[in-house]
């Protein structure tokens, strides 16, 4: 492979750990929006303006743009490489990236639905949802640095294992929270 590769790796790289970020924060700021939607006024206005402001900063000026030049960077890539669409591996891993993609334009939605005060889901489905690119994220690194197919099984077995750890840590916490409301 020539050196310009290399390059546009590092960038398709550099910009999925970009899109990650904004993946993982943008749930935990829909969260405190919902959350500071139900408190009264003027809690409620101030909270609520400052949380859209942040949630559009991060959506507009990382998350997207990340998102757009990670998958024009991939494209890059398979041109350079296209032999690594003959291999299975890639096409699970192309799989796993629409789910990725399909997620992103779900918290999309979401975050249209509260820039204008529409809530339609609760803080706990929200910090399920938040999972989401975590689970997506140990599947393609995994299937990008394991490749073979005895270790797609085991990383199967992982990922599943993976989720139901989240889930029961996000009902451990739910519980706590509901014993103590500060924490």
């Amino acid at each position: 492979m020539n050196e310009l590769y290399f390059y546009i790796k590092a960038l398709h790289l550099i910009f999925v750990i970009t899109w990650f970020a904004g993946l993982f924060y943008i749930p935990r700021l829909f969260i405190y929006q919902i959350e500071a939607f139900h408190k009264p006024s003027p809690d409620k206005e101030i909270l609520g303006k400052q949380l859209k402001l942040m949630a559009k900063r991060l959506w507009f000026i990382i998350t997207w743009p990340s998102a757009i030049l990670a998958v024009f960077f991939a494209i890059w890539l398979l041109i350079l490489a296209p032999s690594f669409l003959l291999q299975g591996w890639m096409h699970l891993k192309l799989t796993f990236v629409v789910l990725l993609i399909l997620y992103h334009l779900k918290s999309h939605k979401i975050y249209k639905q509260l820039q204008v005060d529409v809530v339609k889901y609760s803080t706990t489905y929200m910090r399920i949802w938040n999972e989401g690119a975590t689970v997506i994220l140990f599947a393609i690194i995994f299937l990008v640095i394991l490749r073979n197919s005895l270790s797609w099984i085991f990383g199967v077995i992982g990922l599943v294992s993976l989720a139901v750890l989240l889930m029961l840590g996000i009902r451990f916490y739910k519980k706590i929270r509901n014993k103590n409301p500060e924490a």
